[in-house]
């Protein structure tokens, strides 16, 4: 009885002594998500204490030799880091098994605008017109020759001149590209919204044709350049 608490104590001693003296330590582990199963394409195991990592496998498996005491970092994108320190078992390994849960994700906010119909978008055709600068012109000039002189040469007045004309395109472009808009949702054309300035600067639609055409001329119109832009392109 003697010689068998002896002999148990004696393996004891050389397990914890074996336990004392590991040189490298195996880390094994998995990740998975708690709530559905994904794959981990970017799962890095970082060890903090040498500033080296590896990446792991995208079934959320991983493997690397470590040493005892290394603080070590499992970083996911989109995932919370989770951290801990390696403590070697009797085999020298430290095995982990660590169920993570994905970041709530914030989006943008996306704001929706009801495509306006033809009979809006005639009503702002036909009004579509250059904001009065009240430029003196004609008989007007003759009646008042200080006020048109000014005028002319006056650079306060030509920026007021040119902001009205800027106005007056953006206002022009805005009402073309929602009658793009309606044409693309009634598969008339086939034009991603990100061409459709382009497209405008190529229609180069005149003011008059677009205040006063019918609904049926522009369609033909339109769907005419259209074919042809599609051409060049």
């Amino acid at each position: 009885m003697v010689k068998a608490i002896v002999s148990f104590t004696f393996i004891c001693s050389i397990s914890f002594f074996g336990f004392m003296q590991c040189e490298r330590i195996l880390l094994k582990g998995k990740v998975v998500d708690s709530l559905q199963p994904r794959s981990f394409y970017n799962l890095m195991v970082f060890n903090k204490t040498t500033g080296k990592g590896v990446f792991g496998r995208p079934d959320g498996n991983f493997s690397a030799y470590v040493l005892k005491g290394d603080r070590i970092i499992l970083s996911i994108k989109n995932y919370p880091k989770y951290e801990f320190i390696v403590e070697p078992d009797s085999n020298c390994q430290f095995l982990i098994h660590k169920e993570i849960e994905r970041l709530p994700q914030e989006l943008d906010e996306v704001i929706i605008r009801p495509l306006k119909t033809l009979n809006q978008i005639k009503e702002e055709r036909a009004e579509l017109a250059m904001r009065d600068t009240r430029i003196v012109s004609g008989l007007s000039a003759f009646e008042s020759p200080i006020t048109a002189l000014y005028q002319a040469l006056s650079k306060k007045e030509r920026n007021k001149r040119w902001i009205a004309e800027q106005e007056f395109k953006d206002d022009k472009a805005r009402i073309v590209k929602e009658l793009l808009a309606l044409y693309v949702a009634y598969d008339i054309i086939e034009l991603d919204s990100d061409r459709f300035d382009s497209f405008i600067s190529f229609l180069n639609i005149n003011e008059d044709f677009l205040k006063t055409a019918s609904e049926m001329e522009l369609v033909l119109f339109i769907k005419d350049k259209y074919e042809h832009f599609r051409s060049l392109r």
